[in-house]
């Protein structure tokens, strides 16, 4: 194929994504609901069934949409957020490494802080839950799902703040960054330190203290940063 084809195919692609994310808007659609079938969609807009399949595909690596084999096609859990994953996105560098954390730093001490002071009985044992998942997956080694569960653990935290937007603003953090999240994983290394930091994180929310909340956050996230920097970036000449 030449590359002016290559251009022509992926235009399409982000074409018929766009188009479908209209449908689902325009039909008032929530997570959960039933979208067309994949033969219907081909037929609405003239296109080979296979190529409906892959810009499905490419939804469902945003969590747009879900497809459940021999059951169709279904709106995503994310198709409500304002900013969804590019899974066309390069290798992340070093430098958006750095960013990435640095952001995070600045956003997150203080909703563990409202975490603290808001948490519901519910929050803590979400949170306990995925503590529970990352001790089982650094013991069998599953170090790709283990940077799916860290996650989960710091939006469960920004949900237990009691305050939506920012949780969102956090979820779109961790989740459209989800392979700078693994990226970040596998040059820090250190998972139990991680997990060790995480459950401090979580008994100091349980004990309504917000001012340890606030700091072991920061701390946790610096003390990433801080290896990131060392790791990712060459030493300066």
């Amino acid at each position: 194929m030449s590359s002016s084809g290559g251009v022509v195919r992926r235009s399409l692609l982000d074409d018929l994504a766009s188009s479908m994310l209209s449908l689902i808007a325009d039909r008032n659609l929530a997570a959960g609901d039933p979208f067309e079938s994949v033969r219907s969609l081909a037929e609405r807009f003239k296109v080979a069934v296979p190529t409906i399949r892959e810009a499905l595909r490419r939804l469902e690596a945003t969590g747009a949409v879900e497809l459940r084999h021999g059951s169709g096609v279904y709106v995503g859990r994310h198709i409500g957020r304002l900013v969804l994953a590019n899974p066309l996105a390069p290798t992340p560098s070093a430098d958006r490494l750095v960013e990435l954390l640095q952001a995070r730093a600045l956003i997150e001490p203080p909703v563990a802080a409202l975490a603290a002071q808001n948490r519901t009985d519910a929050a803590l044992e979400r949170m306990d839950q995925h503590l529970a998942e990352a001790a089982d997956l650094i013991e069998s080694g599953d170090h790709a799902r283990l940077a799916e569960v860290n996650m989960d653990f710091h939006r469960s935290l920004a949900q237990a703040s009691g305050n939506a937007t920012l949780a969102e603003v956090v979820e779109s953090v961790t989740v459209v960054n989800v392979r700078e999240q693994l990226e970040i994983l596998h040059i820090h290394g250190d998972r139990q330190a991680d997990l060790d930091e995480h459950r401090a994180i979580l008994e100091a929310v349980r004990a309504a203290d917000a001012e340890l909340a606030e700091r072991l956050t920061r701390e946790h996230l610096d003390g990433v940063l801080t290896v990131i920097n060392d790791r990712a970036r060459p030493p300066l000449s």
